[in-house]
């Protein structure tokens, strides 16, 4: 890295960790009925389709080994 040849002042850099702020942040703004409402009705459709998902899924992917062992073709039983 090359060096600056003047010197810089950083002094203004040194004050910032005194320097403190009496401006406060505005309070936040609380939710509006409605809009709890909706959040819950959004949070209670992604756990009903999770939960939808598992009770549908689940049948198909447990393994059944009786209708597998019983499972023939209808061109076997014509003969």
């Amino acid at each position: 890295m090359f060096r600056r040849r003047e010197p810089v002042p950083f002094a203004f850099i040194a004050e910032t960790d005194r320097f403190r702020s009496n401006v406060t942040p505005p309070p936040r703004e609380r939710a509006s009925a409605g809009q709890i409402a909706g959040r819950w009705l959004l949070g209670l459709t992604i756990i009903a389709g999770i939960v939808g998902s598992l009770v549908l899924g689940m049948p198909a992917l447990s393994q059944n080994n009786l209708s597998t062992q019983n499972q023939q073709s209808q061109a076997a039983d014509n003969r």
